[in-house]
This record gives C-alpha cells, sequence and structure tokens, in this order.
C-alpha cells in the first residue's frame, strides 16, 4: 500500500528540476490546469523556475537560419549575443532593425521539440508502468499527458504566440490604459518571433512605481478593469499574468509573453456572468442550471445533493465581509463542489481561474485596500444587459427567429392534439420508478396470503352450515361434502400458517 505523503508536491517539483529544461516546462504548463492535478501540486509547480544554462550564438544563429536562410548578422543592424533572459525552451536577445527601432527576439532552443516529444514518451511510459501512484490525479494519467503534449505543441509553435500578439493588440488598440507591444512579422517563425522592446517598470516593484508617482490604488483598478475586460468583453485573456509579464510604460499596463492566452466563447462568456451574477444574489437554483447546461456529467448527478453542496458553500462566503471575498476562490470552490457532483467544467475555466489567482495577489501586493469583487460586479452587471444582443450575429438571430416562429406556430395545434387525447382517454401517462421490485413482491405475498385467509374462513364457514343441514350422503353421521371442505379449509389454514412462520414475520 502506498502512503500519501505531504512532501510529494516538493517532491515531484524537485524531481523535475533534476530532470532538466523539458521537465521544468512540463511542471510550468501542468500548474496551470487544476483541472488535471490535485491543489497541492499546482501550488508546488507554480514554483518552478527557469534556470538553464544559455545556448551558444552559433546554436542559436543556425535555428535562425534554417527558418530564414539568412544569418542573424544580415537581418539586423545590431544583436547582442549575450541573451536577456534565457528559459526552458527558448531565449531571449536585445536587438537593433536596420531601421532604428529596438525589439526582442525569442529564439527557440535548437532541437527541443523532438526532446520534449521523446521525454513524453518516456513519461507515458511510466505513468503506464506505474498508474497506481496517480489514483487521486483528477484526470485519468493518460488523458492528462495526451492534453499535456496538445498544450506543450501550441507553446513551441511560435507562430502562435505572434498571433496571439496580434489579437490581443486589437482587442486593446483603442483602450487608453493599455499598452501592446507591435510584432515584426518579417521575423516571425515556427522557431522565432520578433517583438518590440518595452522599456518599463515592472508592476511588482513598488519603489519604482512610487518614485514615478503612479497612484497604486488606481493602477489596482486599472489593471482589474484590464482583466475584466478581456474576460467578459473579448474572450481572450493573459493566461500568465505574473508581475514579470507585466509593465507600466508611461503609465499604461504593458503585458509581454503572450505564450499561455486563454479564450472563452460567447456561451462560456455568458454563463460566467450568469454565475456571477447567481453568486452575488444569491441564486441557487440558477447557479446549478448554469453550471448543468455548461458542464459536462461524468455520472449520476443527485441536484438536491448539489444544492445542498452549494448552500453550504454560500452560507460560508456570507457569513463573512463582501470585502475580504476573493473571486478566484468562490469559482474554485464552485468548480471543486461541481467535480465531487460528477459535473466537469470546462477546461478555459480552469486557466481563467487560476489567472484570477494570480491577478489577485498583484492586485493585493500594489493596492491592498482593492477588492477586485467591487470592480468585477458593476462590469459583470453591465456586460449582461448588452452580452445577449452583442454577441449574437445577423444570422443566429434570423434563425433563432425562424425557429421560435416555426415551433409557435405548431404551438396551437399541439395543444388541442393534447386536450383532445385528454378527453377522449387516451392520453398516457408513463410512472418510472426505482428499487421498488422487491416492496412490490412482498405486497403481493401478502395480497395472496390474505385471498387464502379469506377463501379458508368462507369455506369453514359453509362446512359448518352443510354439516348441520344433513344434506347428501353421511360418514359418521355427518354430511360428506361439509366433512369434504372442513377438510380442505383446514389444509389451506395450516399453508397459511406454516408459510407464516418460515418468512419470519407475523
Amino acid at each position: 500500500k502506498i502512503k500519501k505523503s505531504k512532501s510529494a508536491p516538493s517532491n515531484l517539483r524537485k524531481a523535475f528540476e533534476d530532470l532538466g529544461p523539458t521537465f521544468i516546462k512540463i511542471g510550468q504548463i501542468l500548474s496551470t490546469r487544476p483541472d488535471i492535478l490535485p491543489t497541492a501540486y499546482i501550488e508546488e509547480l507554480a514554483k518552478l523556475q527557469d534556470s538553464v544554462p544559455s545556448e551558444s550564438f552559433q546554436a542559436i544563429n543556425e535555428v535562425f537560419l534554417e527558418d530564414f536562410s539568412k544569418d542573424i548578422k544580415d537581418c539586423f543592424l545590431h544583436f547582442d549575443e549575450e541573451p536577456l533572459a534565457s528559459a526552458s525552451i527558448a531565449q531571449v536577445h536585445r536587438a537593433v532593425l536596420k531601421d532604428g527601432r529596438e525589439v526582442i527576439v525569442k529564439i527557440q532552443r535548437p532541437h527541443i521539440y523532438e526532446k520534449m516529444k521523446l521525454d513524453l514518451s518516456i513519461l507515458s511510459r511510466i505513468l503506464n508502468l506505474t498508474k497506481a501512484r496517480f489514483k487521486e490525479f483528477l484526470l485519468d494519467p493518460q488523458e492528462a499527458l495526451d492534453e499535456l503534449f496538445t498544450s506543450t505543441e501550441k507553446e513551441l509553435n511560435f507562430e502562435n504566440e505572434a498571433n496571439n500578439i496580434e489579437k490581443f493588440f486589437n482587442f486593446n488598440k483603442c483602450v487608453g490604459f493599455m499598452y501592446v507591444p507591435y510584432v515584426i512579422r518579417e521575423f516571425c517563425s515556427k522557431h522565432v518571433v520578433t517583438m518590440e522592446k518595452i522599456d518599463g517598470i515592472k508592476i511588482s516593484d513598488i519603489q519604482k512605481l512610487h518614485t514615478a508617482k503612479i497612484d497604486l490604488d488606481q493602477l489596482g483598478k486599472t489593471l482589474a478593469l484590464s482583466f475584466f475586460k478581456q474576460i467578459f468583453e473579448d474572450g481572450f485573456f493573459h493566461g500568465d499574468p505574473h508581475p514579470g509579464n507585466i509593465l507600466i510604460k508611461d503609465n499604461k499596463i504593458c503585458f509581454i509573453d503572450f505564450g499561455i492566452m486563454g479564450e472563452l466563447p460567447n456561451s462560456l462568456r455568458n454563463a460566467l456572468n450568469e454565475m456571477v451574477i447567481s453568486i452575488v444574489f444569491e441564486d441557487i437554483n440558477k447557479l446549478i442550471s448554469v453550471l448543468m447546461s455548461i458542464g459536462v456529467k461524468t455520472g449520476q448527478v443527485d441536484r438536491n445533493q448539489l444544492y445542498d453542496d452549494i448552500d453550504y458553500l454560500m452560507a460560508n462566503y456570507l457569513s463573512t465581509s463582501l470585502r475580504s471575498i476573493k473571486v478566484s476562490l468562490i469559482l474554485e470552490d464552485v468548480m471543486d463542489v461541481s467535480s465531487r457532483n460528477n459535473i466537469k467544467m470546462p477546461k478555459e475555466l480552469t486557466l481563467l481561474v487560476k489567472t484570477l489567482v494570480i491577478v489577485e495577489g498583484v492586485v493585493a501586493k500594489i493596492a491592498p485596500d482593492i477588492n477586485i469583487l467591487d470592480v468585477a460586479i458593476p462590469y459583470v452587471k453591465a456586460s449582461t444587459k448588452k452580452s445577449w444582443l452583442k454577441d449574437l450575429s445577423l444570422e443566429d438571430l434570423a434563425l433563432k427567429t425562424f425557429r421560435f416562429s416555426k415551433d409557435s406556430s405548431r404551438l396551437p395545434s399541439k395543444l388541442i392534439e393534447l386536450s383532445d387525447s385528454i378527453i377522449r382517454g387516451r392520453a398516457k401517462i408513463q410512472f418510472a420508478h426505482r428499487n421498488l421490485e422487491k416492496p412490490f413482491s412482498s405486497l403481493d405475498r401478502m395480497i395472496n396470503r390474505l385471498a387464502a385467509t379469506l377463501v379458508a374462513s368462507s369455506m369453514i364457514i359453509a362446512s359448518a352450515l352443510i354439516i348441520d343441514s344433513n344434506v347428501g350422503g353421511k360418514i359418521y353421521g355427518m354430511s360428506t361434502v361439509g366433512l369434504i371442505c372442513f377438510i380442505v379449509s383446514g389444509l389451506i389454514s395450516l399453508w397459511i400458517l406454516i408459510s407464516i412462520f418460515r418468512s419470519g414475520k407475523m
């Protein structure tokens, strides 16, 4: 028997660090997936830091040459051979374009994809040999590994990151308090991404923010507002907003590193709106309906049990001050309750919750008096009012109108058919029962005994009357017919008594 240990998450983190760059990246990706690992593992893997030696300039140049058929020195006015930062899958260099613009060039490590693919295949074999050790995981290990491989493939394709930057830029180009770096498409490929170099203050550097005379309370509100816009309005949010990825440039918030992004379709955004409103107004039935509509049932769902669990959860939160409640914690607990009641939430929501945890942590550090719930509620209310028509295209609206008209036109005739069937006695009502076979069987036997008792009693009375009337032939001076009836009724009575004694129930 394998004993659970409190040090297991820490041991896993240390093992990933010892196994090298690819496993560090695997651990970092896993730390964004609370739907795959328990909370203790998520918190521990989030501590993983890239501390790997940089590749030589020659090795990096070969990667660039393979993608662009040009040498790095031929494409840039200046290129720092010493990297600004070196991570598990890539390293970042400062460069100057020939037109004088300063840029950042992120270049993938040579053959990192092949190395990670090999490591994942080895991990797959290990999982198959040690499945018993992973029983506390929330998903099947192989299923989790498949999802991990998909996430890794996406992150290792830097064209996705370039697309993410441009998409994020388009969503936020008209937002006054946001600044998004531009992409140099000429030098972007599967293994290279080039973008504007941002000179700003790290959002965690409180001293420099004070020196720059930045209002920290306003900055905290603005950061929270930015994320609620990304979530509820754009449906496209930064999935790794730790302090190192948020800079302040000219009093504007600037995000960098767009490798991990979250996407929420319209239906999920609207559901999230309704979920938050249901929590705020303590509408448990509405919250359950939302959870049932967006979740996937992994087993039988007891709605009464789900109601009781959410009611208990809400009572705990409502007993505290609204200002002390964290949005991420509420959503995390609601998702946990759903999971325990056989409802699996979409994986997009798991990344969202993890992101909100980070954002709340950043806001708490720079502006401790700000609660992002104060920002969330007005924003959610406002977006709820306009979300339905805003997110509905003309084509969708026309289709929904047609379907409604079609269904509505058939409604009167259907009602007439139903009432006609009831009047003529042709309407059928089907009842479904569960585990009633045993009670019905016992009731059946009881009725049979009662019927036999009534028959025996009737025969005893009849035989007494026949014997008294001296009808028919005689045996020992008694009526033959009456005597036979008396004997038969006696045997029936004896059978009833024996069956009662055998059942053990008088």
